[in-house]
């Protein structure tokens, strides 16, 4: 099993930045495939950003790309997402996400464990 416990969102303009962190528990974060998804109200959970186990090749969403940034530390056991230049669009939670394999990794369905999500507000 596999633990995850986001933190770090909030209320912020537009144009300015948070970055959100994701503590993992049960399994060493540079064996897994992480992602960030988010859910705006009476949306469907959409891909934001993926960094796969080893290497670490990341993917992002158009809509985030040159703005968003994931990253990982394996010493904390963590992965975070900072987030730039932030727009009333990003408002949503955001949610991490844990795969053993990455497959599929752009879509739900590709991720074994899911964190409680944290609210982001962007202000216009």
């Amino acid at each position: 099993q596999v633990q995850l416990v986001e933190s770090g969102g909030g209320l912020v303009q537009a144009g300015g930045s948070l970055s959100l962190s994701c503590a993992a528990s049960g399994r060493t974060i540079s064996s897994l495939t992480m992602g960030w998804f988010r859910q705006a109200p009476g949306k469907e959970r959409e891909f934001v950003a993926t960094m796969s186990w080893g290497v670490g090749n990341t993917y992002y969403a158009d809509s985030v790309k040159g703005r968003f940034t994931i990253s990982r530390d394996n010493a904390k056991n963590a992965v975070y997402l900072q987030m730039n230049s932030l727009k009333p669009e990003d408002t949503a939670v955001y949610y991490c996400a844990a795969a053993w394999v990455a497959t599929d990794r752009l879509q739900e369905r590709g991720y074994n464990y899911w964190g409680q999500g944290t609210q982001v507000t962007v202000s216009s």
